[in-house]
């Protein structure tokens, strides 16, 4: 908690701490690790609060591939590099907690339910307060799946209106999700 204190604001904190909280809550309701939920949680956005520029130098001193896409979004950094904080200097080296780290603002085709489990918390902890938050909380309640694909709808869908770049993970996610259906 020291490590997060030192590095989030109090209003990250909170966050993270609410992320944690429904993290746990969907870990026991689909049986995920509820210790993995409640740690990748915590950890999350690590590097949210960080400078962009310091970001960048932990990705590239934790050999993190920034290739094009994710270089022309900046939004996304704090993911890839608080996973790779969170594994270089933090010494965990549980790859699902990892990448659910990573893929917490993207998402992923092949996620693993702790994945999901994270991705989800982040849309639906209560601290969370946008139009559709109660429509997104009834889906994380009816299934990881219904969730995700609300979520992933949601998203592109917002992205898209608002003429931004959408993350090739992002769509490889919601192609998967929608072919389930």
């Amino acid at each position: 908690m020291k490590i997060l204190k030192k590095k989030l604001s109090k209003f990250r904190l909170y966050h993270s701490e609410c992320v944690s909280k429904e993290a746990v809550r969907l870990a026991e309701k689909y049986r995920v690790d509820v210790e993995k939920a409640e740690l990748a949680g915590l950890l999350h956005d690590i590097m949210k609060d960080v400078s962009g520029k310091d970001q960048l130098e932990v990705m590239k001193k934790c050999s993190v591939d920034v290739d094009d896409m994710l270089e022309k979004t900046p939004k996304l950094w704090h993911s890839y590099a608080g996973a790779a904080y969170v594994e270089k200097e933090l010494g965990i080296d549980d790859e699902e907690v990892i990448n659910a780290i990573k893929y917490h603002t993207t998402a992923r085709a092949g996620m693993t339910r702790l994945e999901k489990v994270i991705y989800i918390a982040d849309f639906t902890s209560a601290d969370r307060d946008y139009d559709d938050v109660d429509d997104m909380r009834r889906a994380a309640n009816k299934g990881l799946d219904d969730a995700m694909r609300y979520a992933l709808s949601y998203t592109v869908a917002d992205l898209a209106s608002r003429g931004l770049v959408i993350h090739p993970d992002t769509f490889a996610a919601y192609n998967e999700v929608h072919a389930k259906k």
